[in-house]
């Protein structure tokens, strides 16, 4: 038995032929659906890139415990079950953040992988007469530090993937079907073919852009920001196009790997897995990208594709929930292996066959922002209950953040903790997370009906349905072995149900603004209160804005988010235009 998983990098799931959209051009994707499961309630766990990578590895939910960040030495990876039972895993994958601090110890769980280099702000080439201040339409104040950096360093690898055959994506299924045309005749092996692609930056040849003729003159446009959209309708317009070009190359590649599975007839004997870790937001809700706001649909509704040779199920719908953490036990299943104790996904070949459920919910989030939870029906976007997201703590053993390690200032803080009930008996290290001002923890709790409102558009207030969906978070959380601090900063009680009256409370608390450290008799706006905590906390213990605030606001009330905007403006000159993009996101509180 063999299998391929071909994993893409945001990918919208409602972008696709197979789900419904009538404008993108997706053939194979639509070829695909013709020849497998199609899953229309496949949803992400943890968020972003290498937290969902975790779960593809361990098949259990990461970012209660932990923020994005390496596996760790209790962790059950199945590409190394795999390898250590005679399948031979290979990784082929242009994902930058795998030859990254924050992801270094997953390719080496592999039999064997390879490396493809240059996507996005990849450390690869230098030219140092082009490393100067770059001019895009989405550059992000300096400040930010990383992203201006890999915004230089993107320039400078597209002179090196200035052609179609040297861009990451084409050299990763190149090799990709290298190893399937070496080992078609071969038994036991797993193939992932793993594409950055359609992750932002949009970048992709112009036989792409032409499938999609529209009018554009403004400046470069395919690397939209972290933030709330400003643009003017043509240009969110034109990002779009931009994503779908590279969509369409993706769903062009996709199409060489089918063609492989038609031409050695691989459906005999080979399981195919099409997937993604997460969606992108692209001026739906009045966002872009994802991370900083609430995780919409675009985003934690994904696409799912799987053909088990065993039952051969081609061109049916599956409405069963799945999540990531599905895959890991469902490839080890197909190979006869055994499951972890401490995987929590289930293998789907029953749903695959029959659609047979495996779970009654599917729980996602990132580590410092909301939890939410769906059942299939009510969607629930569970918020922090303080205003800076806490109290909050990493449990790891690999004390590695994205890019580096744990500073010496987190690391003094560190306590060795328990070990949980997946750590194997291991202690872990309980260090206070990195206050993150990006973290959507400002939005408040949010509750939908799929069924009617599957946009997203429509919030709530049933309380009802949402204690039935609080009292599932925490037994979702339980079920997780969830810290004790994640029940306090989302205002659950670990021992006591949740009822209506609380909902109801908590109702009538939700339209109250609490007021800033400082004017407190005067009326804010909502957002207006929620700048100024971040600036307050960002510059705590600076007593700049305390002293100078009240003079520089005077009599004025309301207090309004402009006016929080102005006093950045007007007062700060080192890391204005960092305080101006954070706060900024904090005036975003729906």
């Amino acid at each position: 038995m063999k299998a391929i998983m071909v994993m893409f990098d945001s990918l919208r799931r409602d972008l696709l032929a197979p789900y419904g959209c009538d404008w993108t051009i997706t053939p194979n994707f639509q070829r695909l659906a013709a020849k497998s499961a199609c899953f229309d309630n496949n949803y992400v766990g943890s968020m972003p890139c290498m937290p969902a990578r975790r779960e593809l590895h361990t098949g259990r939910y990461n970012f209660l415990h932990r923020s994005w960040g390496p596996l760790e030495p209790f962790d059950d990876s199945m590409p190394e079950i795999l390898k250590r039972n005679g399948i031979h895993s290979h990784l082929v994958s242009d994902h930058k953040h795998y030859w990254a601090d924050g992801g270094s110890t997953y390719h080496t769980r592999y039999s064997t992988w390879e490396a493809v280099r240059g996507q996005q702000g990849d450390p690869w080439k230098c030219n140092i007469s082009l490393r100067q201040p770059v001019e895009m339409e989405y550059v992000m104040p300096a400040s930010l530090g990383a992203n201006s950096e890999a915004r230089i360093q993107d320039i400078i690898n597209r002179t090196c993937t200035d052609t179609e055959e040297t861009m990451p994506q084409a050299i990763t299924f190149r090799s990709g079907l290298e190893f399937i045309e070496t080992n078609r005749n071969a038994d036991d092996w797993f193939l992932q073919i793993e594409t950055f692609d359609p992750h932002e930056p949009f970048y992709c040849m112009p036989e792409y852009k032409e499938l999609y003729p529209h009018k554009y003159d403004g400046k470069p446009a395919d690397w939209p920001p972290y933030y709330f959209v400003q643009e003017d309708p043509d240009i969110v317009s034109h990002v779009r196009y931009e994503y779908a070009s590279l969509l369409s190359m993706c769903d062009c590649y996709l199409g060489k790997v089918l063609d492989k599975m038609d031409e050695y007839n691989l459906w005999a004997d080979t399981m195919l897995i099409v997937n993604t870790d997460h969606g992108f937001l692209l001026g739906e809700h009045e966002w872009w990208s994802k991370s900083v706001m609430p995780v919409y649909n675009e985003i934690a509704h994904t696409p799912l594709f799987i053909y088990d040779p065993r039952c051969n199920i081609q061109g049916e719908r599956r409405i069963s929930l799945t999540q990531t953490i599905d895959l890991p036990a469902t490839l080890l299943e197909f190979f006869k292996l055994p499951i972890p104790a401490d995987m929590q996904g289930k293998p789907l070949r029953q749903t695959i066959a029959e659609d047979t459920p495996v779970r009654d919910y599917a729980l996602f989030g990132y580590h410092n922002g909301q939890a939410n939870i769906t059942d299939g029906e009510y969607l629930y976007m569970r918020s922090p209950a303080c205003a800076d997201g806490g109290p909050l703590y990493e449990y790891t053993l690999m004390p590695t953040h994205m890019r580096g390690f744990f500073s010496a200032d987190e690391l003094a803080e560190a306590r060795l903790a328990k070990p949980f009930s997946f750590t194997k008996g291991m202690p872990v290290l309980k260090t206070p997370a990195k206050p993150d001002w990006n973290a959507p923890v400002h939005f408040g709790s949010k509750l939908f009906y799929l069924p009617d409102d599957p946009g997203q558009e429509c919030e709530l207030k049933e309380a009802e349905a949402e204690c039935k969906m609080a009292n599932l978070l925490v037994r979702a959380m339980k079920e997780n072995d969830a810290p004790a601090e994640q029940y306090k900063r989302l205002d659950l009680n670990f021992s006591e149900k949740i009822t209506v009256s609380d909902i109801q409370d908590s109702y009538k608390k939700g339209g109250k603004v609490t007021p800033p450290k400082i004017l407190m008799d005067r009326v804010w706006s909502r957002p207006a209160a929620a700048m100024l905590c971040v600036l307050y906390d960002i510059t705590c213990p600076n007593e700049l804005v305390m002293e100078q605030f009240p003079g520089y606001i005077g009599d004025k009330s309301p207090i309004e988010a402009k006016d929080v905007m102005n006093f950045i403006r007007d007062t700060f000159d080192e890391d204005k235009d960092f305080l101006l993009y954070v706060v900024g996101l904090a005036s975003r509180t729906t």
